[in-house]
Formats: structure tokens, C-alpha cells, sequence
């Protein structure tokens, strides 16, 4: 048995994986051999998993956005042979985001199929106690997986992109979209705001994924010969990616913006957390609560849900406050001031129409009765 990596070793090893490098390429950087770097991988892959299944649960996201980031394990998918076993070839990993406060919520790393979409939206069911909003692509299985996991109130919008035949394929454009506009947006289940609704935040989240777990690369050679260390690879970025990465527009971490951390986790305090991270099962599923609208709403009563304002219709505040009358019901209009206001009752009682209204500077305001003195025929 060799003699232990001294800590720098440790922290150093740490940081050049969590920063996209290879297995080889951290070897070369850190003087460390590739093996030992390869089991260090995996138990703080094991050790991440852990301490999310510990953390990420009853957690309160109402707007959620989920995708799937492709990747392959050994070889492509098209040069899979029966011979080579389920694990190999494509190997997409299903992320749901928080988009409040860009916090991973969940993944799952399997086959781009109906089987992998329900498992990982069971976990992501498992892990909330509000009914939330969601959105996500194009990809048919969701529905039913979303279904299936949330039922159908939840407010589930799809936006699909429709790429035309007559891009350009040359290498600086070869996975550039139209520059037209192509997203088609159709709800799914319940009412979603779909002008609201948009994947942007999640292909973002891809996007640094990419930089910081180079198994999750295209066109290059840094790619996983095992679905094991694949998995590890995935559950140290992610986990690295909400407790130690600053997001820029929110100037913190997703998880301080959730509540789950008091500030930016050093390196030496993610290594110390994986490493005593003990086995920990992913939480099971709990009632939801219903999901407080972003927007201006009023509660309906014996929790049957909100009732949502829309646009339209002249809702401004009044100016002022409306005097109070001596009458129950019955209000001054909140444009007149006390000294020039009609009274609401003449003397017998009835009331005066005219008293909405500011009084003329010219002449002196009619009333109109409702019924006919007694004296008048």
C-alpha cells in the first residue's frame, strides 16, 4: 500500500478536474499517477452523490427547466456492437434547474429514452414540496414522464425547436441555430405562462458543464471509457457547480440562493465534504404544496390554488383614500376633495348619482332621484 497524497496533492488533483481536465492531463499537471487520480475520481463521485441525496431535498423551486446534455461512454452510438454491453455508447444526462436560483435539483445519466425520463423525473418528484412550473424541449417522453411524476396539474409548457434543412453545415456553423425565429412553445398540462417559459437558463447551465466536466465534450477525445466513472464525473461537477461556482447575475452560489449553504465552499471544504459524506438513499416523495404564482395573485380558499391576475383592464390604485361614510358600502369618489364632495343622501334618504362626479365650476350639479317625492306627482 502506497504512502497517502499529502492534501495540496489532494486539493490540487481536485481542482484540475473540476476544472475540464483529463485524467492525463492532471497527471502531467499534479505529478500524481493516473490510477490514483482515477480512484480518487470515483470516491468523490460516490461521496457527491451522497451529500446531494443528503442536502437537495424538501426543496421549494416553483420554476424548473429540464434537458438533456449528450455524451457517449467508449465509442458512439452507432458503432455499438451486441457484444458491447448496455453500458456503452450514448450516455445523455437529464438536468432539472432551478430557474430562480440556477440550482441543480437532479440528474440522471442513461439512454435518451422513455425509461431514463421517468427515472429521473421521479427523483426530481422526490426531492420538492411545491407543485412547481416547468418547461422543457422538444423530447416526446416527457410528457408522459411528467405526467406520470406530477399528475396532470402541473403547468407544463414544451418548446420545441425547429431547425431547418437549409442551414449552413460548414465547420464555424455546423451547430449554430437559425437565426430566425424557430421555438414553437405549446402547453402541455395545466395553464403555464409560455411567454415566460423558455429553456435559456438550463442551455446556459450546459454550457459551463461542458467547460467543467470535459466527459461532456464534443468533437474531442475527452471522453469516458466507463459508465461508472462517467457517472462520478457528472455528480462532482454538479455538485461542485452549486456549491462552489458563483453565479454572475446572482453574485452567489445557487445553493446560498436556495438556503442550503451560508457561503462559497473552498475546495478544501467540498474535499472534506465528499470524503465524510456516509451513504445516504435519495429521499422520498411528500405531498406538494401548492405553487405561489411570481406574479400578483389572491389565494382561493381550502387550498384549491391561486387565482391569477391577467393583463388587461384598468387596475391602478387610487391616489388617495376614500373618506368614510355614514353609510355601510357606499364611498366618496377618491377624486373629489371633502370640501367640494356632494352629499351621497338627500334628506329623505335617497341616494345622489351625481355625487360621483366633481361638481361643475359653472353650475351647480342636478340630481336625479330615484323615486318621486310624495308632494310631486
Amino acid at each position: 500500500m502506497g504512502a497517502p497524497l499529502a492534501p495540496e496533492k489532494r486539493l490540487a488533483v481536485l481542482a484540475a478536474l473540476c476544472d475540464g481536465n483529463s485524467i492525463r492531463a492532471t497527471e502531467r499537471m499534479t505529478d500524481v499517477h493516473r490510477d490514483t487520480i482515477m480512484r480518487l475520481g470515483l470516491a468523490w463521485g460516490e461521496g457527491a452523490q451522497n451529500l446531494h441525496n443528503r442536502l437537495a431535498r424538501a426543496l421549494s423551486c416553483s420554476l424548473i427547466q429540464v434537458d438533456e446534455v449528450w455524451s457517449f461512454v467508449q465509442k458512439k452510438q452507432a458503432r455499438v456492437t451486441p457484444e458491447d454491453g448496455p453500458d456503452v455508447g450514448e450516455a445523455y444526462t437529464f438536468t432539472a434547474l432551478d430557474a430562480s436560483s440556477r440550482f441543480v435539483i437532479g440528474w440522471y445519466v442513461g439512454k435518451r429514452n422513455e425509461e431514463s425520463a421517468r427515472a429521473f423525473m421521479n427523483d426530481v418528484r422526490a426531492r420538492l414540496v411545491v407543485m412547481p412550473a416547468m418547461t422543457s424541449d422538444g423530447f416526446a417522453p416527457y410528457v408522459s414522464a411528467i405526467g406520470s411524476a406530477f399528475g396532470p396539474g402541473i403547468d407544463y409548457a414544451m418548446t420545441v425547436k425547429n431547425y431547418g434543412s437549409k442551414r449552413r453545415r460548414d465547420d464555424d456553423h455546423r451547430y449554430e441555430p437559425s437565426r430566425d425565429p424557430f421555438i414553437t412553445k405549446k402547453a402541455i398540462f395545466g395553464a403555464p405562462n409560455l411567454e415566460a417559459a423558455s429553456t435559456a437558463y438550463i442551455e446556459r447551465q450546459n454550457g459551463t458543464m461542458r467547460h467543467h466536466v470535459g466527459r461532456m465534450r464534443r468533437l474531442c477525445q475527452a471522453f469516458s471509457k466507463r459508465l461508472p466513472s462517467h457517472r462520478a464525473a457528472v455528480a462532482l461537477g454538479y455538485v461542485h457547480y452549486n456549491f462552489c461556482h458563483v453565479v454572475k447575475t446572482l453574485r452567489v452560489t445557487p445553493a446560498m440562493q436556495l438556503g442550503l449553504a451560508d457561503g462559497v465552499w473552498s475546495l478544501a471544504e467540498l474535499d472534506a465534504a465528499l470524503m465524510t459524506s456516509g451513504p445516504c438513499e435519495a429521499p422520498a416523495r411528500q405531498p406538494l404544496a401548492p405553487r405561489v404564482p411570481e406574479t400578483t395573485a389572491r389565494e382561493l380558499p381550502n387550498g384549491r390554488g391561486f387565482l391569477r391576475v391577467v393583463k388587461g383592464g384598468k387596475d391602478k390604485p387610487s391616489e388617495a383614500p376614500a373618506p368614510a361614510t355614514t353609510q355601510p358600502g357606499w364611498v366618496a369618489s377618491p377624486v373629489m376633495t371633502p370640501a367640494a364632495a356632494e352629499p351621497l343622501f338627500n334628506e329623505n334618504g335617497q341616494g345622489n348619482l351625481f355625487a360621483w362626479n366633481p361638481p361643475s365650476s359653472t353650475r351647480p350639479p342636478a340630481q336625479l332621484l330615484l323615486f318621486p317625492r310624495e308632494d310631486e306627482d
